[in-house]
């Protein structure tokens, strides 16, 4: 057994003051995901945890890039087909989780995972590099199980060759999803491992917030 107890972080860069927390939730993810880009040198800020519920009843994370986000909620895409996707068919209640290191911040959103707009996922995959689009026609049964990698390199390069020059078409099974929040919980580091932990719930479309013992 690898013996990790010495691995030691004491948190001191912040607090979450109740006189300064403001009433929304998007608000104060708002506020912090500015902070992190002006204080992080990760690129991909973006990136979060997005966890769902298998058909075997077991939990599954893996991290996806954040696209859009507004207080309606958080925008990713991905294969239908894949793993995830076939999850969230089953069972749309879903988490996602940031953590941005440099602020010691993690943020935990609950909610409700919906397919985005066709108009919506049309614009942003012609938004995203060449090489991207034809890896999701590669991909196109994402989560299944493959002979081998020359398989996909292969596949890659059939492909690139017959969409060089020309408009690649987004996929029918590719597309977004959006998760629609009904509860954030916001973690900050604090000193002696008392964290700084608030947590907002949506009551009749209101959002009503509480203190967690951290």
């Amino acid at each position: 057994m690898k013996d990790l107890s010495n691995y030691r972080k004491d948190y001191t860069k912040d607090v979450l003051d109740d006189k300064n927390i403001p009433s929304s939730p998007f608000d104060l993810f708002n506020l912090w995901f500015n902070e992190s880009e002006k204080n992080s040198d990760n690129k991909e800020i973006n990136s979060m945890v997005l966890n769902t519920v298998g058909n075997d009843g077991f939990p599954k994370g893996r991290l996806v890039l954040l696209k859009y986000f507004s207080e309606e909620g958080f925008v990713f895409f991905t294969n239908y087909r894949s793993e995830k996707g076939v999850s969230i068919i089953n069972n749309n209640k879903v988490s996602l989780t940031f953590f941005w290191q440099s602020c010691e911040r993690q943020i935990i959103i609950k909610g409700k995972a919906e397919k985005t707009n066709e108009i919506l996922n049309e614009n942003y995959f012609k938004t995203r590099p060449f090489e991207s689009k034809i890896a999701a026609h590669v991909s196109k049964d994402q989560s299944s199980v493959i002979s081998s990698r020359e398989q996909i390199d292969k596949c890659f390069i059939d492909l690139y060759s017959k969409f060089k020059d020309k408009d690649v078409p987004k996929p029918e099974y590719w597309g977004g999803y959006i998760v629609k929040p009904v509860e954030y919980e916001f973690w900050q580091g604090r000193k002696n491992r008392l964290h700084d932990r608030i947590k907002y719930s949506v009551n009749n479309t209101k959002w009503e917030k509480c203190r967690l013992s951290p």
